[in-house]
């Protein structure tokens, strides 16, 4: 049974995100590392991806597929994704009780500093997925309430929001499943070498990459390379490409507005017919038809 403090926080958590998140969507607040999340309605499995992030929820529930895979954040349960990961996204909401959530990015070198200071070398035993919720302790909710109470003042957003976010980083490492986040700060482990070329992929989407250059890097066989991928991702590494590319595609269209065989060229796609077959199979909904709904959806 939920005790008096628990509920008190989840109170302020939903309160203090209502205030700060008054569109439809990601926001921006007054930390470059810090968003906020608010949708107003339930959507069924939709393809998405999240960039490495710590997601904390006041209200509202999202689900995430990936493989055979589920995992649901809401006010009893945080999520953390430590690398880049495409994926089928799930919402429960309402007009009257929308989603509302705070997402922190997931900064390497601020997790480097931080496990050098804990004298920690990042070493995970065993095998390490890119995603997972957990919990939310007592610890972590009161991080997140002063952090957000410190995002409605520029001054305080700026003296003490890095240390608020350094501190919930913090809490995330010493948690139940912080390896995760100990093993992208890890120069050595093969979950670093992973979490690198997932970095180049988002990075160099657009140019010809292939899997015996990536393993090359990662200082691993084909073979061990495209085990260790799916491991992290769920996934090969020529379908994460693909994915990445359509999800790429599908944020110039809506934000740029551009056409279908721009986007097919700009994503590293030869054939534009290739292009809208693939993104039709992905998205159930040929580019055109995709990017006018999308832009609707956004019009204010």
């Amino acid at each position: 049974m939920e005790n008096t403090v628990e509920s008190l926080q989840r109170e302020q958590l939903a309160e203090l995100l209502g205030s700060l998140t008054p569109t439809e969507g990601f926001s921006p607040s007054l930390l470059e590392e810090v968003r906020f999340i608010r949708a107003n309605k339930s959507t069924s499995r939709t393809p998405i991806v999240y960039d490495p992030s710590i997601i904390i929820v006041g209200q509202g529930r999202k689900r995430i597929f990936l493989g055979d895979q589920t995992y649901t954040y809401d006010p009893y349960n945080y999520l953390v994704l430590s690398v880049p990961l495409p994926f089928e996204c799930e919402t429960t909401a309402t007009p009257e009780k929308p989603l509302l959530a705070v997402s922190i990015k997931v900064d390497p070198g601020a997790l480097s500093e931080l496990l050098m200071e804990m004298d920690d070398d990042g070493n995970v035993s065993g095998t390490v997925c890119g995603v997972y919720s957990t919990a939310l302790t007592d610890e972590l909710a009161s991080a997140a309430i002063r952090l957000l109470e410190c995002l409605k003042s520029p001054i305080e957003s700026r003296i003490l929001g890095p240390q608020i976010v350094r501190e919930i980083t913090f809490r995330v490492l010493r948690g139940e499943q912080g390896g995760a986040l100990r093993a992208v700060a890890s120069r050595h482990s093969r979950f670093g070498h992973i979490a690198r070329a997932l970095r180049r992929v988002h990075q160099e989407y657009h140019k010809e990459l292939d899997v015996e250059t990536l393993a090359r890097e990662a200082n691993m066989s084909v073979s061990t390379f495209h085990h260790n991928f799916k491991a992290v991702t769920s996934t090969s590494p020529l379908q994460y490409l693909k994915s990445i590319r359509l999800h790429k595609a599908r944020l110039m269209m809506v934000q740029d507005g551009l056409n279908a065989s721009t986007v097919a060229q700009r994503v590293g796609y030869l054939s534009a017919s290739q292009f809208s077959r693939d993104y039709k199979r992905f998205f159930s909904n040929s580019p055109a038809k995709e990017s006018r709904e999308m832009r609707s959806v956004l019009k204010p």
